[in-house]
């Protein structure tokens, strides 16, 4: 596909991409909207997908730049301009903008090209084939987050296909590196190119999805805030030496103590404003006594038979307490060495409100021991949005008429996701994935045989575009 000559930006790289010369005509197509083809739509998105999953983009390294490239070609099919954004070598973020009417101010449309490290041992195909098997597709990322993507770009897609614009610019963001912070994707985009989010009203980005409960009723829930990441390193130290003539303390068994702590300690109960009300809106769709109990949460947790119920829930249990999973060891490189050093990553989630550097003086305490070190790798503050937003009734709009009136959830997220980025430069963002997922599909997310289904795809766009559609129309400012 043509495309222009590479322009350069400090300190990153810029590749444009035009559209196609017989798509250049396409302004003047026609006054009335196109009946659009969702089957067709649903197809194309399902190919475009499978191509990406190909494109092996563990991050690290990433390599984003073929992804985000592979992107600009489908774009450019449809006479749509994407520019590839390197913020490193090989490290690409895709941006396009679709023009409207001007009357609203932009909306973005956000996904990430990176994916998390597949064991190819584990899967029934190869994790980057992008397999289409009955009717799923399957590949890392196929969930999270290369079929976010693709939906939003066909997104755009059957905007411009239905020749009726928005009323505010459509803006796509498919970015690097949102699996280890976002530093080299979202972060260094907002930082180094305002400009491709500058007046954005809103972003969709993922987050949360449409749920489907026990007997069968769907729940759309919107994410519209975060856990706080903190994550840390355990660093351990000792005298090197001989395998074969240990000392009473290493490096080793003095990391090992340190974690037994830590897998011990039990955090505080602590329910924030945000998780009561999100419980207390699903109250409703459950049968007594749990009605009940989730409309008085806060009394309900006080229970100790309740509450050892209610944690059995992973995802309940991090929604009333900050959370530590020991994620990464590191010691020794040879059986027969004792090691100088030994470590482990802890990938810790903090509630809305609390502070990293209150925590870490709570992790200090718990593993007692001054000889063992405590690294921040990552962190930065929860964020939010509002729930009574135009986006989120936009989203009610559309439950109604494509979920036969499903019920719509503002949520807290026990993840994170790039939208802190956004929030930060006055942008609203919401997670909300236009899919209808089962729990064992909700686990393939990071898991073996990661896949999203054929129908989803299709469904997908075609729900996006009704909540772009359903947006009110604000003046810009």
């Amino acid at each position: 596909m043509p495309h222009l000559p590479a322009v350069r930006r400090a300190p990153g790289r810029s590749f444009r991409w035009g559209p196609l010369i017989v798509a250049c005509v396409s302004v003047s197509l026609s006054a009335q909207a196109a009946e659009l083809d969702w089957r067709k739509l649903g197809d194309q998105t399902a190919e475009l997908l499978a191509d990406v999953l190909r494109i092996d983009t563990t991050n690290p390294p990433g390599s984003e730049t073929a992804a985000a490239n592979a992107f600009a070609r489908r774009l450019a099919a449809e006479g749509i301009a994407a520019e590839v954004i390197e913020s490193a070598p090989g490290r690409g973020n895709l941006y396009a903008r679709l023009p409207g009417r001007g009357s609203g101010r932009p909306v973005i449309l956000l996904s990430h090209l990176d994916v998390v490290p597949a064991d190819a041992r584990t899967w029934r195909m190869a994790p980057f084939a992008g397999t289409r098997e009955g009717s799923f597709v399957y590949g890392r990322g196929a969930l999270d987050c290369k079929g976010i993507g693709a939906v939003e770009l066909m997104t755009m897609v059957a905007v411009k296909r239905s020749g009726e614009p928005l009323d505010r610019d459509l803006i796509l963001l498919a970015t690097a590196d949102e699996e280890t912070g976002g530093k080299a994707g979202a972060g260094w985009l907002v930082q180094h190119r305002p400009d491709v989010v500058a007046n954005g009203e809103y972003c969709i980005n993922e987050g949360d999805h449409i749920h489907v409960l026990a007997d069968g009723r769907k729940v759309v829930q919107v994410g519209v805030g975060e856990k706080t990441p903190f994550w840390v390193k355990l660093v351990a130290r000792g005298d090197a030496g001989h395998g074969s003539t240990p000392p009473s303390q290493t490096a080793v068994t003095r990391l090992i103590r340190a974690l037994n702590k830590i897998r011990r300690y039990r955090t505080p109960i602590h329910l924030v404003r945000p998780v009561e009300t999100y419980f207390a809106a699903l109250a409703p769709l459950e049968k007594e006594p749990l009605r009940t109990r989730l409309a008085h949460l806060a009394v309900s947790l006080d229970d100790p038979i309740f509450l050892a119920e209610f944690a059995r829930n992973p995802r309940q249990n991090a929604l009333i307490r900050n959370t530590i999973t020991p994620t990464v060891l590191e010691g020794s490189p040879k059986t027969n060495v004792i090691p100088a050093e030994a470590s482990a990553h802890l990938d810790c989630r903090l509630l809305p409100g609390e502070k990293p550097s209150d925590f870490l003086d709570q992790l200090r305490d718990v593993v007692g021991d001054d000889s063992i070190s405590i690294e921040t790798l990552l962190s930065f503050p929860a964020s939010s949005s509002d729930a009574d937003s135009g986006l989120v009734a936009a989203i009610r709009r559309m439950a109604a008429q494509e979920l036969g009136g499903a019920p719509v959830v503002p949520s807290v997220t026990p993840g994170f996701t790039d939208s802190h980025y956004l929030r930060e430069h006055g942008v609203a963002s919401y997670g909300f994935v236009p899919f209808v997922l089962s729990e064992d599909e909700e686990k393939t997310v990071h898991g073996t045989n990661e896949r999203v289904s054929i129908e989803n795809l299709r469904s997908g766009v075609r729900r996006l575009v009704s909540v772009l559609r359903a947006l009110p129309a604000e003046p810009p400012r």
